[in-house]
Order: structure tokens, then sequence, then C-alpha cells
């Protein structure tokens, strides 16, 4: 692991996970950052990663979002830089409609970014019905994109609610947020899902725009580019 000396004030970080997964998907980001000084909050959604337990069918939507807002809260944090991948930036969404005096910058990490009134299902689009609608079962989304590791950390079943819930978005703060969207990209060349579900409205919105060229997963399989990227869109 390369070592970072501090050239900076700390930071605070807060990092937010996709679906299926937990905060253990940046414990690599979090070593190299806190090696910076700065402080790292990876906290893991209710009923995924190490809280797996506590997984039923009613959490939602909501639940992701109070999750983070507590965060913040219980924490005292301000000055937030939060950062949301994938599924993620539905949960970003919903913290900074709530919070955005504590949030300095909106990072969305090849993030969903929804409208008001749209729900993950909804940003979802196509990929909804051709793909993932067919791993729903007993309430819940299984990780529909290929086999998982069988022993953690590793990704698990989600409850189906946290997908389905619309959100709402109408607090005119947030858009005083700098905002950036970090897109992946192969061969220079981003995909079209995730073209339709985040790029395009960051492009409409006028964000910051960065690329990292890769795959989905950029804390798992390359956390000091990764970081190199944050460092590059908060300059």
């Amino acid at each position: 692991m390369t070592c970072f000396a501090q050239t900076h004030q700390p930071r605070t970080f807060l990092l937010v996970h996709g679906a299926w997964s937990g905060g253990w998907d940046y414990a690599q980001v979090e070593t190299i950052l806190r090696a910076k000084g700065d402080k790292v909050y990876r906290p893991t959604l209710t009923g995924l990663g190490e809280r797996v337990h506590l997984a039923n069918p009613t959490i939602n939507l909501t639940t992701f979002i109070s999750d983070i807002v507590n965060v913040i809260k219980f924490e005292d944090l301000h000055n937030v830089i939060l950062v949301g991948h994938s599924f993620g930036g539905m949960v970003i969404s919903g913290v900074a409609e709530q919070l955005p005096d504590r949030i300095s910058k909106l990072i969305y990490l090849d993030a969903m970014v929804p409208n008001d009134g749209e729900s993950a299902q909804m940003v979802c689009g196509d990929l909804w019905n051709s793909l993932m609608a067919s791993h729903v079962k007993d309430g819940f989304m299984e990780y529909p994109f290929g086999p998982v590791r069988s022993i953690p950390p590793m990704d698990v079943a989600q409850s189906l609610k946290t997908f389905t819930e619309p959100l709402s978005l109408r607090n005119p703060l947030v858009k005083t947020i700098p905002t950036t969207f970090i897109v992946m990209t192969k061969n220079g060349q981003s995909q079209a899902a995730n073209d339709q579900m985040g790029l395009v409205k960051a492009r409409q919105r006028h964000w910051q725009i960065a690329s990292l060229e890769g795959g989905h997963y950029a804390m798992r399989e390359q956390p000091e580019q990764l970081v190199k990227k944050l460092e590059e869109v908060l300059k």
C-alpha cells in the first residue's frame, strides 16, 4: 500500500456503498485516506454487510437514508464530503435533501442520479425488467450480476423496498452543494446503462464530470487510483 504524507487540513469523508454491499467495500480506501490525515466514515446500511442479521423485507430507502443522516447527526459531522457508489447515489440524494448545510461536496461514483419522485427501479429503466426483476424473491433482491463469494465479506440479498420506494427531492439548497459525477469507463467509453442511470442527468445539471478507467467497483479493484481521482475532483 502506498503511503501518503499529509499535505492538507483533515477532511471528513462519508463513504456510502452500493446495493448488496457494505462498508467493508471501502476498507482499503479508508486506509489510504486516513494515512493522509483525513477522517473517514464507511457505515453499512441496515441489513447488509456485517448488519445482515438485521435483514428483513420492511427495510426501505428511508431506512438507508436515516442510517447515513444519523451518522452525520450523532457524530456531529460538518463539511462532509459525501460519496455514493452505484445505488448509493439514491441514498446520498436523500441525505442531501435533509442535511444540505452539513455537506461540502457530493460525489456520485458511477452512481444512480434520481429525479424527484423516482425510485431506484425507475432509475434503472429497462435494466430492471431485463435483468434485475428475475432476481426478486420473498421481498428481497439477490445480487443479479453473477456469482458472489461464499464467505464474508460478500454481497448479500437486499430488501426490495429499498429499490421501489420513491424519493422526494425538493430542497432548493441541494443545488448549492458542489457536485461531481465520476464515471467509470472501458477503453475511454462509459457504459450505456450507466449513462441512463446517472451520467446523462449529471450533464443536464451541469455537474463536474470526471472519468476513471476501470470496472464499476473501483473501491475494490483499484482503491489507490480511486483516491487519486477523489483528490483531483476536490482541488
